[in-house]
């Protein structure tokens, strides 16, 4: 008996799963048939580029420039043992544009305006207002997904490009200023090894997180009940669901494009 309700709790879980993705999915399409349908709320669209990207600019400079700092003491350390300091300049940039640039910003993003995303529709929800829309000929999808999506796909690359500058900012710092290593050497080693496309694979990585990002916030969102603790509840889903996705994306993309 023991053994049939391990199986029947594994396969629970996965129909739901499936489930969920399935949903998932099909939300993204119906998003993505309004892209070219009228009406275009272009005003819409810019407040969500401000709230996702302008309003956490400073988390994502602050989060990135430590985590350079960090990268940069702990390679040193480790290189030293094979006197190759100089390459820690090199490898704090491929980090941040190759991974941690993209990584740190999505999951920043997720925490400050995913959880809003879905907090702020779930609200809509459980209050009847998405069902207003919809009485008002107004298309939920459109006026609520579409923007948030497309704003998330555009300004997740522009943050990582901030990210990127100030982790690779934070790291000369602790390079060259506390740890001692020449700035023309560790500056020169990033020009060596670092190509323009490890800047674009990260930005393409960006684009991605942002899609999935503000596309589960307004999932978990959108199918949210039970008053204000299925609210609580569907954002910390949110949170959690969108950072995994993202960490699995980012094996994915990473074993293709590299």
């Amino acid at each position: 008996m023991k053994a049939l309700s391990v199986f029947s709790y594994i396969g629970e879980n996965v129909i739901n799963l499936t489930r969920e993705m399935g949903q998932l999915m099909l939300l993204f399409f119906e998003a993505m048939l309004w892209l070219f349908r009228p009406p275009f709320r272009i005003r819409h669209f810019f407040k969500q580029m401000e709230f996702i990207g302008v309003n956490s600019l400073f988390v994502v400079m602050l989060t990135s420039l430590f985590t350079g700092m960090v990268l940069a003491l702990q390679t040193y350390y480790a290189f030293r043992m094979f006197s190759a300091e100089t390459l820690v300049g090199a490898t704090v940039a491929l980090s941040m544009t190759r991974e941690l640039g993209p990584v740190i910003t999505g999951l920043m993003v997720t925490g400050r305006a995913g959880s809003a995303i879905c907090a702020e529709i779930g609200t809509m929800r459980v209050t009847d207002q998405v069902d207003a829309l919809t009485v008002m000929s107004v298309n939920p999808v459109q006026y609520l997904v579409l923007p948030r999506i497309l704003a998330g796909f555009i300004v997740l690359p522009l943050l990582t490009v901030v990210s990127d500058v100030m982790g690779i900012l934070g790291g000369y710092l602790v390079g060259v200023k506390v740890l001692g290593i020449h700035g023309g050497l560790f500056m020169n080693k990033i020009y060596e090894f670092v190509e323009i496309g490890d800047v674009y694979n990260g930005l393409i990585k960006a684009s991605a997180f942002g899609v999935i990002l503000t596309l589960v916030g307004c999932y978990k969102g959108f199918y949210t009940g039970g008053g204000a603790e299925g609210v609580g509840r569907s954002t910390t889903q949110a949170v959690v669901m969108s950072s995994v996705l993202i960490l699995v994306s980012d094996y994915i993309l990473t074993a293709m494009m590299f």
